[in-house]
């Protein structure tokens, strides 16, 4: 039996530290250690690829928790199935639980759709406050850079695109899309 681990967090910005020394704190060799910065709603993760060419019968993979093998719950099931298929096993250490045994598969399909559901919870509060902001007047997205009404008037006071763009600092393109919405 072999150890290998496997690390995710969401964003590059993100830091696997943690879960890199819990791993390795289990006896999870470093180059055993697969990692992704990356969504788990994507499938298509490099580090879970190379794991899943590394692994063999009778081998044991440990997720510091079950939110960082992924998240959507069909997902997460095809993968404990896929594993479980090859007689690879996947212990969640933060959880306590298995894939090892039946009820070990059990538990982690109860969890992960939890999982799943408090994400889409997440999800619908996240919007919910969004629909709330934009009530209360409240803009979202980039602040315009070019300045419409300095663009017509100087339109009207005779210069070209060439040289509106010139003067503002914008691309000829932008004086036309301005211009172009005025009509």
């Amino acid at each position: 039996m072999r150890l290998f681990g496997y690390a995710r967090v969401s964003t590059s910005q993100q830091s696997l530290d943690v879960q890199m020394k819990a791993l390795k704190a289990e006896g999870v060799r470093a180059n055993r250690i697969f990692t992704d910065k990356v969504s788990g709603s994507h499938l298509n993760r490099d580090g879970l690829q190379m794991l899943r060419v590394k692994v063999e019968e009778g081998d044991v993979i440990l997720v510091k928790k079950l939110d960082r093998l992924g998240r959507d719950t069909a997902d997460m099931i095809e993968l404990i199935k896929e594993f479980d298929e090859l007689g690879v096993a996947i212990r969640f250490l933060d959880d306590g639980i298995s894939t090892e045994g039946t009820m070990g598969k059990m538990v982690v399909t109860i969890l992960s759709a939890v999982a799943q559901a408090e994400r889409q919870r997440i999800l619908e509060r996240t919007n919910e406050g969004r629909l709330e902001a934009k009530a209360k007047g409240v803009k979202f997205g980039r602040k315009p850079t070019v300045d419409k009404t300095r663009v017509r008037s100087l339109y009207e006071q005779g210069n070209g695109a060439s040289e509106i763009a010139r003067q503002l600092k914008i691309g000829r393109s932008t004086v036309y899309k301005v211009l172009a919405l005025n009509e």
